[in-house]
């Protein structure tokens, strides 16, 4: 965070952020039923490369994509896509909701994979929000549950591959600029997914509300992800992180006003669990940032 950061502005823009991700979810779950994911996120992809480009540059020129590790950038820019068809394909047969909730369990992933990839070490308190997020996942995709098993192991597939995106995220900041990062994600993305959109072909063609409406899933999560950004810019992570957890309760509302799909109560106090568990690693990561500063003050 900048000294002049402005921490309620870093929430606002998480908050807004957080909504556009559940509206475009929303509306990815109602394009999926009707088109093909694939073009669906071809769509979304070449409006993300767009905008990216055309925002950034003006100012940065050949910047915009100059990397140095340029293989694990565009591994990080296929987990991401993987992830992107894996949560649409879970919004095809699961509510909402619990889908989103079920992908939350990614920060306790991330915590847990940081040891043996980044020799970080995991503490008590981490294995105890380990066990209650693999708790909440239980509760909501438990037997009876009424939700699709396939679109379950969907989701939680989807939260294995942002858990890659993630941890290659913490290993190219060393290296690599945000933007360029950025932009090479768009761009394999609108890659993959327009090559795959020509080699499997197109059932339906949309029509021209549901064409406009694939670009405006492009331009929603787009935008969310910029406001993301610039949100940790004025706050730090440990402010933002609980905010986060507004994503959840954003589909809650948009999957029952436009779906009718409402969690049962074992649902809801699973959602609760895994909410808990991300704020929980959230905290532990922000103690743990605040004990290094003190044991190294002149840092």
């Amino acid at each position: 965070m900048h000294p002049e950061g402005n921490p309620l502005k870093g929430v606002a823009l998480v908050v807004v952020a957080t909504f556009l991700f559940a509206s475009a979810d929303t509306l990815g779950k109602y394009l999926v039923m009707l088109y093909a994911a694939t073009m669906v996120l071809a769509a979304r992809y070449v409006v993300n490369l767009s905008l990216v480009t055309l925002t950034m540059w003006p100012r940065h020129r050949a910047a915009l994509w100059r990397t140095r590790r340029t293989a694990l950038v565009l591994i990080r820019g296929l987990c991401l896509a993987l992830a992107s068809i894996t949560m649409l394909l879970a919004l095809r047969v699961m509510p909402v909701a619990e889908t989103v909730a079920i992908i939350y369990i990614t920060p306790v992933l991330v915590m847990l994979a940081s040891g043996p990839v980044l020799g970080e070490r995991v503490s008590r308190l981490g294995w105890i929000s380990a066990a209650l997020g693999f708790a909440g996942v239980l509760l909501i995709a438990r037997p009876g549950s009424g939700l699709d098993p396939w679109g379950v192991v969907l989701a939680m597939m989807n939260a294995t591959l942002a858990t890659g995106y993630h941890v290659l995220t913490r290993v190219l900041t060393r290296t690599e600029t945000t933007m360029a990062m950025m932009f090479h994600t768009a761009l394999v993305g609108a890659v993959v997914f327009l090559a795959l959109t020509i080699l499997l072909g197109t059932e339906t063609r949309p029509t021209a509300i549901d064409a406009g409406l694939m670009l405006a899933l492009g331009a929603l999560a787009t935008v969310g992800h910029l406001l993301f950004t610039s949100a940790y810019r004025e706050a730090p992570a440990s402010t933002l992180a609980p905010v986060n957890y507004m994503h959840i309760a954003f589909a809650t509302v948009l999957g029952a006003l436009v779906f009718q799909q409402l969690p049962d109560t074992l649902g809801f106090t699973g959602m609760a669990l895994i909410a808990a568990a991300g704020l929980l690693s959230a905290w532990r990561a922000s103690r743990a940032s605040a004990l290094s500063v003190k044991s190294f003050p002149e840092a």
